[in-house]
């Protein structure tokens, strides 16, 4: 049975992403954060709640979740976590980078170092294209990301594909 992990299960994305993987026949495993007041509606309302297996990691914290993924081995990792709200980007242009990069990073050297066979996915966005040059956009359309969470995501784009 392969066994899949998902950053961001809580989410709209990692709820239908779950569901999906676990009819596909898969262990789904996810990460949440410690501490965290998640009420889980997503995972509850897809009547998947028991069927994940949810561990608490914070990801900005580079050691634990080192340990954690030298420690559990996966076929595929999805990472759909991230600081998605634009606005608060722009208040809080570190926190955003941390989140949607240096994570990102992280969890690629990881892979590299402890499990090289996994299949890895970074969730993007549009918003890496920013102040749009073309309609509709493809793989060739120049990026111009107009917010931190843009930058962001498209810095970490660019890990991935160099990586």
């Amino acid at each position: 049975m392969k066994k899949a992990l998902i950053t961001g299960i809580a989410g709209q994305d990692g709820g239908y992403l779950s569901k999906h993987l676990l009819n596909e026949g898969y262990e789904v495993h996810g990460i949440i954060r410690r501490n965290s007041s998640q009420e889980f509606y997503r995972l509850k309302e897809l009547k998947i709640f028991d069927q994940v297996k949810l561990h608490e990691v914070e990801l900005t914290e580079k050691y634990q979740l080192e340990d954690f993924l030298r420690k559990n081995i996966y076929d595929e990792i999805y990472n759909l976590a991230a600081q998605s709200f634009v606005g608060t980007s722009f208040n809080s242009p570190f926190y955003s980078f941390d989140v949607n990069t240096y994570v990102v990073l992280n969890m690629l050297e990881c892979i590299r170092r402890y499990q090289p066979e996994s299949k890895f996915y970074q969730a993007s966005t549009s918003e890496m294209f920013g102040k749009v040059q073309e309609t509709p956009q493809n793989e060739l359309t120049p990026f111009y990301p107009r917010s931190p969470y843009g930058v962001s995501k498209l810095a970490s784009h660019w890990l991935c594909v160099n990586y």
